[in-house]
């Protein structure tokens, strides 16, 4: 990063970080919490090559831009963690994973999660359609009331998705 983006950068972190923290705290009611994604969205902003030429004009723009795909990040890994840690609730406790298999678990869990959501809702269903109700193509082609052939391409889709996201 060029000196002057770093200046730049120091200036709007100087200047805006404590509304940013009031902001986030505001949206996910826990200050720990706020703190972490206040820093996480400077973090970003280091990490770009270069900083937008209008960014002294709308500074509080692009903060609250990038800080609300953090907290909507946030606010999924909060309800993967809720679900597993509910599933996990019923294991016996020899079966219990530790806690670092469960950090695992969650960060697997995380990504696959994100995965799914990244693929068009048709493709999405009919992955979820095979993988979580076991139907066969010929059952989901009814149920979605599209050709086999479209089946089997929408799985091959996911399945590179999934692939790629290991």
């Amino acid at each position: 990063m060029a000196g002057s983006s770093r200046q730049q950068t120091h200036v709007l972190y100087a200047e805006h970080h404590g509304w940013l923290f009031g902001w986030l705290r505001g949206k996910i009611g826990n200050a720990s919490d706020a703190a972490d994604l206040a820093h996480d969205t400077f973090v970003r902003i280091l990490a770009s090559r270069h900083l937008p030429d209008n960014l002294g004009q709308e500074p509080r723009a692009l903060l609250a831009h990038i800080a609300k795909g953090l907290v909507i990040d946030h606010w999924r890994r909060q309800d993967v963690q809720r679900v597993a840690m509910e599933a996990l609730r019923d294991f016996p406790e020899s079966f219990m994973p530790s806690p670092e298999e469960r950090l695992v678990m969650v960060e697997a869990l995380v990504r696959v999660d994100a995965m799914l959501a990244s693929l068009p809702a048709r493709t999405r269903q009919v992955f979820l359609l095979a993988q979580l109700e076991g139907l066969t193509l010929k059952q989901i082609s009814e149920q979605a009331g599209m050709p086999v052939i479209t089946v089997r391409r929408h799985i091959r889709k996911a399945l590179l998705a999934c692939m790629s996201t290991l």
